[in-house]
């Protein structure tokens, strides 16, 4: 008779490697932990987008609204940013939200006629969502837990990297202009970064 391993120790050792050494199933991607990237979201026309498209650029994550006293000063900053620096390396990305004052009433067929007639905006726009609170968005929520900071107004301001993590936020008070060297500092790393790995 040949000697083995006893039949308890068998079930035992298959037990470990499935469950309990965080072992990946062959063929299985390795899980990565949560970043801005890795939710999916509803653009402004209706269709679910995986934020992994955007994934190695450098984003600017702003709540947006059509009828706010920033609405101008934002938009037409937001649209030079976009036009200077991306789409190849960076996107402003755009969420419409009603949650301050009720400054964004209109649908989302509406709101994009708008800012594209008024301001040109090239930049991507996603569907109207909430960004703070309990009903709050999960890729916001993922913002306001990574930074500590939770939206209070329209024209809040989230800079991701490339790698889907925060790296600031900014307050509707703080201008486009202001925060423009942040954004420029980071796409200069990561275009260097990209250089340096060919």
């Amino acid at each position: 008779m040949r000697a083995g391993l006893p039949p308890g120790l068998v079930l035992a050792l298959a037990l470990a490697l499935n469950l309990g050494l965080g072992l990946e199933p062959v063929g299985s991607e390795p899980r990565r932990d949560p970043d801005f990237y890795s939710f999916k979201v509803v653009n402004i026309r209706g269709k679910l987008v995986s934020l992994d498209k955007y994934r190695g650029s450098v984003s600017l994550v702003v709540n947006v609204a059509s009828e706010c006293g920033f609405t101008d000063q934002h938009y037409r900053a937001l649209q030079q940013l976009q036009k200077d620096l991306g789409p190849s390396h960076f996107n402003v990305l755009a969420f419409p939200c009603n949650q301050f004052g009720q400054q964004e009433p209109d649908s989302n067929k509406e709101i994009e006629s708008f800012v594209r007639k008024t301001y040109g905006v090239s930049f991507p726009m996603f569907s109207k969502i909430a960004v703070s609170g309990a009903g709050a968005n999960a890729a916001f929520k993922y913002l306001t837990e990574s930074s500590g900071e939770e939206p209070t107004w329209n024209f809040w301001k989230y800079l991701v990297s490339p790698d889907g993590k925060v790296v600031n936020s900014w307050d509707s008070t703080v201008p486009v202009e202001e925060i423009r060297p942040h954004i420029t500092a980071l796409v200069r790393r990561m275009i260097m970064k990209k250089k340096e790995e060919l």
